[in-house]
This record gives C-alpha cells, sequence and structure tokens, in this order.
C-alpha cells in the first residue's frame, strides 16, 4: 500500500501559521521520503504549527516516527508544535511504545525496531 498524502490549509488569508497533513496509508522506510519532500515544501512557509490527522494512517514504523521526531524539532525551534489527532488502535499503540523507550536504545538497528512494530500491529485485533 502507496502513501498518499492530503494537505488542508485553513481558510482565510494566505501566510496562515498552521496546516493539517492528513496520510493515508503506510508510513514506512518506502514511504517516508514522500512525507518529509512533502513537509520540507510546508516548512519554506511561516508554519509553526502542524497538525497530523492519523485517521487514515494503517502502518507506522520507526522510520515515520523519526519524520515526525524531525518535523516536532524543527516546528519547536520555530516556536510551534506538531501535534497528533484521531490515532488509529494500533498506531496509538506505536506512540506508546516509542514514549515508553529509555533514552538507550535497545533495539539493535531500525530494522529490528520495525520488525517489533509490525508484529505488535499486525497482531492487534482492530486491524
Amino acid at each position: 500500500m502507496a502513501l498518499e498524502i492530503k494537505v488542508q490549509r485553513p481558510a482565510g488569508p494566505p501566510g496562515a501559521s498552521f496546516v493539517t497533513v492528513q496520510p493515508i496509508g503506510k508510513l514506512d522506510t518506502e514511504t517516508s521520503p514522500e512525507l518529509e519532500r512533502q513537509l520540507a515544501v510546508i516548512l519554506a512557509g511561516p508554519v509553526t504549527d502542524v497538525i497530523f490527522d492519523l485517521a487514515q494512517l494503517r502502518f507506522l514504523s520507526s522510520a515515520g516516527m523519526r519524520v515526525f521526531a524531525a518535523i516536532r524539532k524543527t516546528l519547536m525551534e520555530r516556536g510551534g508544535q506538531a501535534s497528533f489527532v484521531n490515532l488509529q488502535p494500533q498506531i496509538e499503540l506505536v506512540f506508546e511504545v516509542i514514549k515508553s523507550l529509555p533514552g538507550v536504545a535497545i533495539y539493535k538497528d531500525s530494522a529490528d525496531l520495525d520488525r517489533y512494530l509490525a508484529l505488535l500491529q499486525c497482531n492487534h485485533p482492530n486491524r
């Protein structure tokens, strides 16, 4: 499954400081570069806040989480933030696992982490 990315800018005058980004499908090693490209275009403007609507995101790997972490850091440097809404249960589970990891990585590499995250999501009853 590919990744589709919808970007919604608020109605009104141009130059708004926030945008909503809705990734649809799978956000993984193959698809995360496309999200990074689209976010780079968005961040070329005056955007300080990005709302990620994850209602239609079906799978999230560590590569996708790295994209979210990078955008969060960039927005914080601008005085803004990244927000996440409408997380599906399997995606919420990934966010919980990532939040609970200590500062030191416990996985051999990102592929090892991706295997673990895939297993969690594949076994989730709402998949």
